[in-house]
């Protein structure tokens, strides 16, 4: 009987509250309605929520609002009066501060700053001062002690480093002074092999096919070098070596041509190919691209196809180790705007001249 009767007391009480509640609602009390339920969500959110997270926007929002709400109601907001106030302190102390300049020297401009770490990236062995001596070069005006903090904030060493140059800055200073040379053979539509002798420049990649013939000789192969050397005229004075592999066709009178022009003829040694790797690379390369995709018929017809071939192998053709460009790539219009500083390497490298774009 008496939880019966506990049961009725709380349904009597829940409907008069329920029925006060709907009359305010139809007096017009709607507004106080939603201030109960949100009151009764904000006693939720304080439950669960210790300390919430407020934006910057939120804080001025309720410092405003604290100095509308006469002070014994500020125990609606979820913080401490001490926070409102130190809020509303804070605020007053932005408004009165004006903005004044920093001091010390002023910034060094973002374009400068890439500028050095692009000096010290592609010179290791550059220290600051060396870095400076270019910037003022290029007509930038800074001191020693601000490329110094420019680097070291960067966590590039401002000292030089006094190692010699890497394997392959080695192998790139050498690459312009070597020439290499070899045999190919292709075999026309009646069963008759050609043999075509050709010269690779390490440097550049750039392939000279000087040669095409049925019967190579001694006396035929020595005169193709001499008409190669002859067809690069000055370039030859900057070769210093030549590689060949021990080919019965390459006589002493051969080797005779190149030394008497200051030329060091390398012999590779015995069954060997890869010591001479780039003129056995363009061997696949134009067999794969040209000869194997064609009927030869003669040795006019050979040679006339090589020619085109040489031709756009060597003109437009991109090759991964030159940054996809042609060994003689043809004159363009450079855009100025797109690069105002311009770096001209020196021996592969391991010198770098800097100029500035007209």
């Amino acid at each position: 009987m008496l939880v019966a009767m506990s049961a009725s007391l709380v349904y009597l009480l829940l409907r008069q509250i329920l029925q006060m509640l709907t009359q305010l609602a139809r007096d017009g009390g709607t507004k106080d309605v939603e201030i109960l339920v949100l009151r009764h969500q904000v006693a939720v959110l304080r439950r669960q929520v210790h300390r919430p997270d407020l934006q910057p926007a939120d804080r001025v929002v309720l410092a405003v609002l604290s100095r509308l709400l006469p002070r014994p109601r500020w125990s609606v907001f979820f913080v401490t009066p001490a926070t409102l106030l130190r809020w509303h302190r804070e605020l007053l102390a932005q408004h009165w501060t004006y903005p004044h300049a920093r001091p010390g020297r002023p910034p060094v401009d973002k374009q400068v700053r890439d500028l050095v770490l692009r000096l010290a990236a592609e010179n290791p062995s550059w220290g600051h001062r060396r870095v400076q001596g270019e910037l003022v070069g290029l007509g930038y005006r800074l001191a020693a002690s601000t490329v110094w903090k420019i680097l070291n904030q960067a966590g590039v060493n401002p000292a030089p480093r006094r190692s010699g140059p890497t394997w392959k800055q080695f192998l790139a200073a050498q690459a312009h002074t070597i020439l290499a040379c070899d045999f190919f053979t292709v075999d026309t539509v009646l069963f008759k092999r050609i043999y075509v002798l050709f010269f690779v420049e390490i440097a550049t990649r750039q392939v000279h096919v000087v040669g095409v013939t049925a019967h190579p000789t001694g006396t035929w192969v020595a005169q193709q070098a001499r008409n190669l050397l002859m067809d690069l005229d000055q370039r030859a004075a900057g070769l210093r070596f030549l590689l060949r592999d021990r080919d019965t066709k390459f006589t002493s009178v051969f080797d005779a041509v190149f030394t008497t022009e200051g030329i060091d003829v390398i012999k590779n040694p015995p069954r060997a190919p890869r010591a001479n790797s780039f003129a056995e690379r363009w061997v696949g390369t134009v067999h794969r691209e040209c000869t194997d995709r064609m009927l030869i018929i003669g040795e006019r017809h050979l040679a006339a196809v090589l020619a085109g071939y040489t031709s756009h192998y060597n003109g437009h053709r991109p090759h991964r180790s030159l940054g996809q460009r042609p060994p003689d790539p043809p004159t363009r219009v450079v855009d100025l705007n797109a690069a105002r500083v311009q770096r001209r390497p020196i021996l592969g490298g391991l010198i770098n001249e800097y100029s500035q774009a007209a």
